[in-house]
């Protein structure tokens, strides 16, 4: 559907659906899908029971949850043949009085059969990395037994590790009305830094999609797929940092997403600072299943339909897994929302789009009839200002996307075969296309754009400067100038895998992993002809060097055809790749015992590298376009070799130690750096029901490859605020003719093969609570510091910093100020044309002094058993940002940035969630709560902001169900008009307001 405008209606349907019509349907009996069942070869020797069951969990990836108490009296017969995972389980308790039961999160659980209760909820299992081979997840019975967990790279004894760990399962995704992987880990409360995603508009990598743990930025959270890296977004951050992007992870096969919340370098290496985010694929599956979803916005724009087929079995010693992701979403104009669809409704006067400015008088030139001419433009909304020139409001909305246009295809298979009953070889492959298109500008030209931006006119006998703005009805349409990305990324494992000969608990793993990127990004761009198109040929050049031209003024005033436009505009295709390979070898198993349980130890090793290329057309050496710096290419490689080993050490009954160690070595630009970082945690339990936790970590990062290997690189911002000159003037910034101006300043940024890598620690200290299997509840404290922080100083905050302190609101002789200054380069106050404006703004990486940051997790978590009326499950997650510290230079003043009015981070995110199941009805409530932020003009902060996202499922039949999803309950869009245009906070928030979805799942075969 292209536009729900009867949005109101279908919720208030919705609602009434999922709270009245069970009571009509008490007599269905339509039974959720039971989970597919696949079939492996067993050969498994008799032996203890407990030992049997953590065999049957590792050879088929099953989640299992037992009590070590519980089942030590028993002995398990052989098990020998082709059996499913619940047959297996079932053959190993015959003759007990065990039995097998399903419990949330696709867990199994073990216990006595003559209890009769409802299977409870799964506490999130810890992380699970893809080394570790066994499968075993704990949760407390309702007679709060201890009980095994798998956690990091080797099982422990434990309900929850030292450090908290954060699941999302795939069925959450869908729940909680998250479009994809993005979003749903962009929503969880340890996201409170703002990023430059998709959707940003001015931005370095409008094709992707990225999150910032703790506000510590997207290359401190270190993202895995499958427990493995993945290859970096080929094009930098913001032109700085390397990060992956998450808007291609098909969210089909997605099992569950954990979130490691803490630094864990010793385990993972490079990069694991503020935390770890493991993206787990399905690995087993019985059937096929289609899901079709279809929806869009009640304001327009934005459509999008999806299409999702999955499936997978067995034959014999062979089982994999597939799945196809097709996916399409329109985009969103600034025009289609009322609020932002004009730069001149709050007052502030029109952008210009044609003018003629005498340059000795600094007066523009009256443009008679020529705002007439052009008056149909822009939508009919061209003026002619008091200036004068001419103007419209609509100049810069009508070309800007508030939401990209995104095309994509996500393929993903996995094999598995059993060479022997206790040795597999799996690979699995993973690949995207994806097709992005934008738009932040339309073509716009000033004379002599790349020289001094003006010339000398004959006719008129004065220096001039001229400017023009290309409307959408002249080229055709806007989409006419959209930049395009066409990108293709894949991922490939293949390794081996199962128990170590005469040992009874040591398992392996060995894999090769290999990750590629490309994008090819397309821009449109004036041609170098645009300057004659306008003023004719030139004449020459006068004794000061200024170009001589005898332009016809009605050429200036005169809409252009496409057909003209087209003679005059060209694109630039760039091509940028990246990639990653890995070869590692792990094992882990007990070491021996002690009074209190046995040690247990995992070793790991790895050889690895990466590299990428950035490959700028040629055409924009060659002068073919129009006003464009000289572009460099860049690119890097470098190795890595990695050995570490943990361990997990019960000292008391009711106190358990971790110890892991690491020591990583990369080699790059003809230099070494090596780190060897460590980590302690410590559980204890004076209850069963009752986990005090904490844990100490060193990390570090190896320099981002974009700030080593960055050429000198000449361009342009798509937007620049200049601060000096808005207070010089004594414009108020919302109003500022300086304020997001477009194009923006020039920049000569270059890298540095001299950065040092960043050191890292973080405490964490907590406790869980969970008296019962239907409640827990935990709290955390954290700390994080990164001492040597490689940074990319953003221009924003130069030219703030370099105005405060020409302004003497910084201390001018303060290290910030002398670097703020000697960063921004401008005309000199007595220049002909457009004195102390931004000539260059010089920018390089440098190792900054410090950033810390420490803050409070709440969760919690209630399951209410409701009888007739059904069951409630609550859920509840709440960040606290406490302190949040930067020093650039070691004699700088720390700055707050928790209460900074320039740091545009969260202070605090809260998430909470009802969910109502009845029979075949499910509908669930979340609810986002974002804290204040500074407003856009950073005078003071806005008020916090609430979302509110609903979902109701009914399940036909044991194959099908049907879904409406509404996100943004209540149409709610946060604005901000204090800096002007476009009217909210860019980044934090977007301005779609509500979205409606309707979902169909059908399941095939078995």
């Amino acid at each position: 559907m292209q536009k729900l405008k009867t949005l109101p209606a279908q919720i208030a349907l919705a609602l009434l659906v999922a709270y009245a019509l069970p009571n009509a349907h008490e007599a269905a009996q339509a039974q959720t899908l039971p989970a597919a069942a696949a079939t492996q070869q067993y050969d498994i020797a008799a032996g203890p029971l407990n030992g049997v069951l953590a065999h049957i969990g590792r050879q088929s990836g099953k989640l299992l949850s037992f009590d070590a108490e519980l089942v030590r009296p028993y002995q398990s017969a052989a098990i020998k043949g082709s059996y499913t995972a619940e047959q297996a389980l079932a053959l190993a308790l015959k003759g007990s009085d065990l039995e097998v039961a399903p419990l949330d999160h696709g867990v199994l659980t073990i216990r006595r059969a003559k209890v009769v209760s409802p299977a409870s909820e799964a506490i999130a299992p810890k992380a699970k990395t893809a080394p570790a081979v066994a499968a075993i997840v704990a949760t407390p019975d309702e007679e709060h037994k201890e009980v095994l967990v798998t956690g990091s790279r080797i099982p422990r004894a434990s309900k929850e590790g030292p450090t908290s760990v954060t699941v999302i399962t795939g069925e959450e995704i869908e729940k909680q009305g998250y479009r994809n992987v993005f979003d749903a880990l962009s929503a969880q409360t340890q996201n409170t830094g703002m990023t430059q995603g998709a959707d940003f508009g001015n931005t370095f990598t409008p094709a992707a999609n990225t999150i910032s743990l703790r506000g510590l930025g997207p290359n401190h959270t270190l993202i895995l797929v499958n427990g493995r890296r993945v290859a970096d977004y080929p094009v930098a951050y913001d032109g700085s940092v390397n990060f992956v992007n998450l808007a291609n992870i098909p969210s089909a096969l997605v099992d569950r997403i954990e979130i490691l919340n803490g630094g864990a370098s010793a385990v993972y290496g490079s990069d694991a600072i503020a935390g770890v985010v493991n993206v787990i694929l399905k690995k087993k599956a019985e059937g096929f299943d289609l899901n079709v979803k279809a929806g869009g916005t009640q304001d327009g724009g934005g459509s999008n339909q999806r299409i999702q087929f999955t499936g997978g079995g067995s034959s014999g010693n062979l089982s994999g897994v597939f799945g196809i992701e097709l996916s399409r979403t329109q985009p969103i104009w600034s025009r289609q929302r009322d609020f932002m669809s004009s730069t001149s409704s709050d007052g502030t006067a029109p952008t210009r789009i044609a003018g003629r400015m005498n340059v000795d008088s600094e007066n523009y030139v009256d443009p008679g009839a020529g705002c007439s001419q052009l008056g149909q433009l822009f939508s009919g909304s061209v003026v002619q200002t008091g200036n004068p020139y001419c103007a419209s409001g609509k100049a810069q909305p009508s070309y800007w996307t508030t939401m990209t246009q995104n095309e994509s295809e996500n393929l993903f298979g996995s094999l598995t075969y059993q060479l022997t009953p206790k040795t597999e070889v799996f690979s699995d492959l993973m690949l995207g296309f994806n097709a992005t298109q934008n738009n932040t500008r339309g073509p716009n030209w000033t004379s002599e754009g790349g020289g001094n931006s003006y010339f000398f006119n004959q006719n008129t006998g004065a220096d001039e400067s001229w400017s023009r703005r290309i409307a959408p009805e002249e080229i055709g349409d806007a989409t006419r100038y959209n930049k395009k990305w066409r990108d293709i990324a894949g991922n490939w494992t293949v390794g081996v895998r199962g128990d170590i000969p005469a040992t009874s608990s040591w398992n392996y793993e060995a894999a090769y992993n290999i990750s590629a990127y490309t994008s090819r990004q397309t821009t449109p761009l004036l041609l170098n002809n645009v300057d004659s198109f306008f003023l004719g040929p030139r004449l020459g050049y006068n004794s000061d060097g200024v170009a001589i031209y005898a332009p016809n003024p009605n050429r200036l005033y005169q809409p252009l055809t496409p057909d003209q436009f087209n003679s005059i505009a060209g694109e630039a295709i760039s091509r940028n790749k990246s990639w990653t390979q890995t070869l590692s070898l792990s094992a882990n198993g007990e070491l021996f015992n002690l009074p209190a349980g046995p040690v247990r130890m995992a070793v790991v090793t790895e050889l690895g590298s990466q590299g990428f290329s950035n490959t700028p057309d040629p055409q924009i050496n060659q002068g073919v376009f129009y006003n464009q710096s000289e572009a460099e290419g860049a690119s890097g490689s470098r190795k890595r070799y990695a050995l570490g080993t943990e361990l997990n050490i019960p000292l008391l009954k009711q106190l358990v130690a971790t110890v892991a160690g690491r020591y990583d070595e990369y080699n790059f630009a003809g230099r070494s750096d090596g780190k060897f970082t460590y980590n302690t945690g410590l559980e204890f339990r004076p209850a069963k029901t009752l986990l005090f936790r904490g844990n100490y970590a060193t990390s570090f990062r190896a320099p981002d490859m974009n700030y080593i290997y960055s050429s000198t690189t000449h361009g342009y911002y798509s937007s620049t605020t200049d601060y000096y000159l808005c207070q010089q003037t004594g414009q108020p910034l919302a109003g500022c003719s300086y304020n997001n101006y477009s194009p923006g300043a020039n920049y000569i940024q270059t890298g540095s093969k001299d950065l040092k890598p960043e050191n890292g620690k973080s405490w964490s200290y907590g406790v869980v609570w969970s008296p019962s299997s239907n409640f827990d509840i935990s709290a955390d404290f954290w700390r994080i510091q990164i001492d040597n922080l490689v940074t990319n100083l953003d221009p924003d905050t130069i030219l703030r910093n370099e105005a405060n302190c020409r302004a003497g609101q910084l201390d001018i002789n303060s290290p910030t100020c002398v670097d703020a200054l000697a960063r921004v380069v401008r005309n000199p106050p007595n220049a002909v044309y457009q004195p102390n404006a931004i000539q260059d703004i010089l920018v390089n990486p440098i190792n900054a002094a410090q950033e810390r940051t420490s803050g409070l997790d709440f969760s919690g978590k209630w399951r209410i058993k409701g009888g007739n009326v059904g069951d409630f499950v609550l859920k509840a997650n709440y960040t606290k940002v406490l302190s949040h510290h930067y020093k650039q230079f070691a004699n700088d003043p720390d700055q707050d940035l928790l209460n900074s009015l320039t740091n545009p981070d969260w202070g605090s995110k809260v998430n909470a969630s009802v969910t109502w199941l009845r029979g075949p009805w499910t509908s669930t409530v979340q609810v986002t709560r974002y804290g204040s932020l500074p407003s856009a003009d950073q005078t003071r902060r806005i008020s916090p902001f609430a979302l509110v996202n609903l979902s109701a499922s009914y399940q036909i039949n044991p194959r099908a169900s049907v879904s409406l999803i509404v996100n943004n309950v209540f149409n709610s869009v946060k604005q901000d008009t204090t800096a002007g245009w476009p009217y909210y906070p860019v980044g934090n928030y977007n301005p779609y307001g509500r979205m409606g979805w309707l979902e169909f799942n059908y399941h095939f075969g078995s």
